[in-house]
């Protein structure tokens, strides 16, 4: 989870690789009314987020019932978006959020990613949405500007620890 250029998708597909799952891509999952608006640089909305949302944890569901585990980069930037896919898939998640501090690296990420529907402008409307996770949620946060080896160790670490605060990075 976290905001666009946080590297989840990169994140999430090495981890997902180290552990032998699938991957889902939730940028793939949004509708066409979704993209177009983003693209033409108008934040969502809760309203337009929720059926999203529900895409997102039917497939989460059904490729972790199908392998036993799964990976889905999804920004999930509330506190009540994690709630709900927590519910909607019915078994316990992990949340690994990817911070990164500097807000020019965000910018230069976006910037340079070819191809994505998300415009930079946006960026801010993320970080504003952004509700970083509390102590009572099953979630770590991880410095997203660090090798994505290292932020892959750390998080099999925490979540092979049952997502205990003992395995949790400092």
């Amino acid at each position: 989870m976290g905001v666009s250029g946080s590297g989840k998708s990169t994140f999430g597909s090495a981890l997902a690789a180290r552990l032998g799952c699938s991957f889902l891509e939730g940028d793939d999952l949004h509708s066409a009314a979704n993209v177009a608006k983003m693209r033409s640089g108008h934040p969502l909305q809760d309203a337009d987020r929720w059926p999203w949302l529900d895409r997102v944890a039917a497939e989460l569901r059904g490729a972790a019932t199908h392998d036993g585990t799964a990976i889905a980069a999804c920004s999930a930037l509330k506190r009540v978006y994690r709630d709900r896919l927590t519910l909607a898939v019915g078994m316990p998640l992990f949340f690994v959020c990817l911070d990164v501090p500097d807000h020019d690296e965000l910018t230069r990420r976006l910037v340079h990613r070819p191809g994505h529907y998300m415009p930079p402008s946006l960026l801010e409307s993320q970080l504003a949405t952004l509700e970083r996770p509390g102590p009572d949620e099953r979630a770590i946060t991880l410095d997203a500007e660090q090798p994505i080896d290292r932020s892959c160790a750390q998080a099999l670490n925490w979540i092979l620890g049952a997502g205990s605060a003992e395995a949790e990075p400092v």
